[in-house]
């Protein structure tokens, strides 16, 4: 039968009304919607009362105190503090993403060994303590620690069972705190540095990256944010040298580019500058720098750091008139630098009768240790990982027979990192206490899964940067959410069994001995309380240290035709944590794209290696080398090249692994004459097309 148009449309029309007016699709669609929307993965809004429990995060590197908001007994939301002396109100890209964190898929949910085929098999916490606890009898005095811990007491009780073995192998992953350390001591000083930037008129930072990376940077930028109101002038100038406009640099009132690598050379130019306008210091070997600082004349600074003449005379004018001005030197990426960059920085603060004033620099006291046998605070920061790592591979001393590591992970965030692997190759026995699936961890026999801040008991003792003294707790705001334990206990429990004497059976012990030998109220600090202190530790005989000066900046490198300049960006996430999943949605287009990273180069540096915006390039040197796309960025100094950290993980998740690649592969390992501190803060490249 044949059917004409109107037939057609009609059949049409009578089969919609048909189907319409059948409850059966109707019917399907809501069954269909009630099974989707109860699929297990789907999340569930958690009922229950809104309560905010005030604790310390430790997993951001400044320790970013803030208020955890639970429904129920559930943490749902990481939340600026106002009270906390850490933060002031403020919370970093990493902080905020804690309490995601604790589901991350990278997260290790249960004790793992190596299997005989190579591959990581479950076992019991029984078994996990039996086999670390035989492992370590086995090595004897032949085992080294490594901590990821800058600021906690756990790091005497690592270091107390290194010496309880007979080794002194105990080392914490490299900052700022080990150069400023060591320059402070070569000073004849007592105690930490602590900065005063809350009470200074004006602030210049050489190198640090004071709102991003250096120091307590919730603090820092609280002080920046108090002394620039909305709509009304500034009252207090911060200045920045660096190679590449960062954060800080888009933030301060002046950015000067400077050349990475030359931040002493800068600091000393200053110097002779103020020696010359009157500008001295009762130190007994005054003469002795005043002749080496004549040296840095404005136009030798210019040649070396790229910074004009008239502009350098400026800065030293400008810090001579302020009335509490404060200098702070360190690496624009937070590792790397010299000793001698802090020596001369501290020079400086002196010459302008900063050190020991409001506003400036002072010297803050170290809680004693309270276990016997472990390392204070200056023992700790003494002791150069990246130099132990780098006499082992060279065969100048002997390779561990075991290495443990505690929330520390070297084979991605030492430079050299290819190099660095092959030394952890050669180790028998590895054991890794990690929260998360890391690369070292992927390298190790044993992981066992620690909790989380969140989920634990833990403690903070004055941060590198700040201008008082602080301890607080970290408190568990909520159950482990896998099957870990706090690698304190465990230790503790392994040391039993091996006769080690620490004089404590817990670990709450330790921190409630130290609460007190800090000055604590072991009470209040239980309720979320902390304990500051503006004391000072007084100093005799302070002296300029003019010849460790010297020694370093005569033995200096000569700076490469094209250098790379690494940037740091918390919410890209640090070697322990990677990138947290949600913090993806903050890294900017030029930055990455799916898993390709971009580098940045001013457009006069692009056209002088004959490359434009999106070419695929590939960075190398003796070290190793990365590839990438080309971003034209006028905030990158000539010569330049502006690498992020934080990319190229080959462990962690989706949200990590094999997304762009490690800038560390690039990074050189020097030693610093007259000091041999290792140091990583200068790299030439070549560049060619990809």
């Amino acid at each position: 039968m044949a059917v004409d148009r109107r037939g057609f449309l009609k059949f049409v029309a009578g089969a919609t009304t048909g189907v319409l007016a059948t409850p059966v699709p109707w019917k399907l669609l809501d069954d269909a919607s009630i099974w989707t929307q109860n699929w297990s993965w789907i999340p569930r809004n958690v009922d229950g009362e809104n309560s905010y429990v005030s604790t310390i995060s430790k997993l951001c590197p400044s320790a970013a105190g803030m208020k955890i908001r639970l429904v129920g007994d559930r943490p749902v939301r990481a939340l600026p503090d106002d009270n906390h002396p850490l933060s002031m109100g403020g919370i970093t890209a990493l902080a905020a993403a804690e309490v995601q964190l604790m589901y991350s898929p990278s997260r290790v949910k249960r004790p793992l060994k190596r299997s005989g085929d190579g591959a990581y098999v479950a076992i019991s916490w029984e078994e996990a303590e039996k086999m670390l606890k035989e492992n370590l009898r086995r090595a004897g005095s032949k085992v080294a620690y490594v901590s990821g811990d800058e600021t906690g007491t756990i790091n005497e009780l690592l270091s107390g069972m290194a010496k309880e073995s007979g080794s002194e192998e105990f080392y914490v992953m490299p900052s700022e705190v080990q150069p400023a350390t060591r320059a402070f001591a070569s000073m004849n000083g007592k105690g930490q540095l602590g900065y005063d930037i809350e009470n200074s008129d004006y602030v210049f930072a050489i190198g640090a990256n004071i709102l991003e990376s250096w120091g307590t940077v919730l603090r820092n930028r609280a002080a920046y944010k108090k002394s620039h109101p909305a709509g009304e002038k500034p009252t207090v100038k911060f200045v920045y040298a660096g190679p590449v406009q960062n954060n800080t640099a888009a933030g301060v009132d002046e950015w000067l580019p400077a050349k990475s690598g030359t931040e002493a050379v800068f600091a000393m130019g200053i110097a002779n500058l103020l020696i010359k306008s009157g500008a001295t210091v009762g130190a007994p070997d005054f003469e002795e720098f005043k002749a080496l600082a004549a040296q840095y004349t404005p136009q030798k600074v210019a040649s070396l750091t790229g910074v004009a003449p008239a502009k350098l005379k400026a800065i030293a004018t400008e810090l001579s008139k302020a009335q509490r001005p404060v200098v702070l030197t360190g690496s624009e990426f937070g590792q790397g630098t010299g000793v001698a960059t802090v020596l001369a920085g501290t020079a400086v603060n002196m010459l302008l009768g900063s050190f020991g004033r409001e506003g400036g620099v002072k010297a803050l006291p170290l809680v004693p240790k309270v276990i016997a046998s472990g390392m204070d605070r200056n023992e700790i920061a003494e002791k150069d990982l990246v130099a132990y790592l780098s006499r082992i591979s060279a065969g100048k001393v002997g390779t561990p027979r075991a290495m443990v590591f505690y929330e520390a992970n070297p084979v991605y965030g030492l430079p050299q990192p290819a190099a660095m692997a092959k030394v952890m190759d050669k180790v028998p026995f590895k054991v890794a206490f990690t929260s998360f699936l890391d690369e070292t961890a992927k390298a190790c026999d044993l992981v066992l899964p620690t909790p989380l801040g969140l989920e634990r008991f833990d403690d903070v003792e004055t941060p590198y940067g700040i201008n008082q003294a602080f301890y607080g707790l970290a408190r568990p705001v909520a159950p482990c959410a896998i099957d870990g334990k706090p690698a304190a206990d465990v230790l503790l429990s392994v040391a039993g069994k091996l006769n080690m004497d620490l004089g404590f059976a817990t670990f709450e012990e330790i921190l409630q001995a130290k609460a007190e030998a800090a000055g604590a109220d072991w009470d209040s600090l239980m309720e979320g309380e902390f304990f500051t202190s503006d004391a000072v530790v007084e100093q005799s005989d302070l002296r300029l240290a003019a010849d460790v000066i010297g020694k370093a900046l005569a033995a200096a490198p000569k700076a490469a035709k094209l250098s790379i300049a690494p940037v740091q960006k918390l919410n890209i996430g640090t070697p322990n944590t990677a990138i947290p999943p949600y913090n993806n949605k903050t890294i900017r287009r030029w930055e990455l794209q799916k898993n390709e990273m971009y580098v940045a180069m001013n457009g006069a540096t692009a056209r002088e290696l004959g490359v434009v915006k999106h070419d695929r390039i590939k960075l190398s040197n003796n070290s190793g080398s990365i590839q990438a796309r080309v971003n034209i960025f006028e905030g990158v100094m000539p010569n330049t090249i502006a690498v992020l950290m934080g990319f190229g993980h080959t462990a962690f998740d989706e949200f990590s692994k094999g997304k762009g690649e490690n800038v560390m592969e690039l990074l050189t390992v020097g030693y610093e004459a007259g000091t041999g501190q290792s140091v990583w803060n200068v790299a030439g490249v070549n560049v060619s097309k990809a």
